[in-house]
């Protein structure tokens, strides 16, 4: 049984799988954002929404589909619906208006850091796909593999502040709120054409 586990353990699975995650889940991207959110709230809590986002993760690639499957929705419904989210994400950030607004939360973490942030739409359907190529377990690593990273991001997201500086941070939001824009845009002709 052990020996069967670990025969499934594909390290080029995993180093893919960990890219693309990396990739869709662009925390780098994000620093911005989050630097926003921990001048807003004044604490981020790294450890909670880390840990929440990678369960989100590891619980969606095995009950995604039939929960989606069960209240009607296709996947391809949810990623159009992720590319409207990410668009509005991104426009925030590249004309510097806020159209998110919350009733003053205290800190942050799992809403809108776990979700939808790290373990958003389009992460949640990146995993879905992977999951009918790959092996969970190896899945489950790369998950695991890129959630450590976030973490480290979350947890220093102010000396990243300081070494970038404020005019940094700016330029940042707007060349990856431009990347991320052309994401919610991929995302979303990709998936509009299975819907007709």
């Amino acid at each position: 049984m052990v020996s069967e586990f670990f025969a499934v353990i594909d390290f080029k699975e995993i180093f893919t799988a960990s890219m693309i995650l990396f990739a869709v889940i662009d925390i780098v991207g994000s620093i911005p954002i989050i630097v926003d959110l921990r001048r807003k709230v004044g604490h981020i809590q790294s450890e909670k929404a880390s840990v929440v986002a990678g369960i989100l993760m590891i619980v969606f690639m095995f009950v995604g589909e039939s929960m989606l499957n069960l209240i009607g929705i296709d996947v391809n419904s949810f990623a159009v619906a992720g590319a409207f989210i990410i668009f509005f994400i991104a426009l925030e950030m590249i004309l510097g208006i806020q159209l998110y607004k919350d009733d003053q939360p205290e800190t942050a973490a799992i809403i809108p850091i776990a979700f939808p942030l790290i373990a958003g739409a389009g992460t949640l359907t990146s995993v879905l796909s992977l999951r009918s190529e790959y092996y969970a377990i190896n899945i489950i690593a790369a998950i695991l593999i890129n959630i450590v990273f976030v973490y480290a991001v979350l947890k220093n997201s102010g000396r990243i502040e300081k070494a970038i500086g404020k005019q940094g941070i700016d330029v940042v939001r707007k060349i990856f709120g431009v990347i991320l824009l052309a994401i919610a845009v991929k995302l979303f002709a990709t998936n509009i054409k299975e819907l007709f």
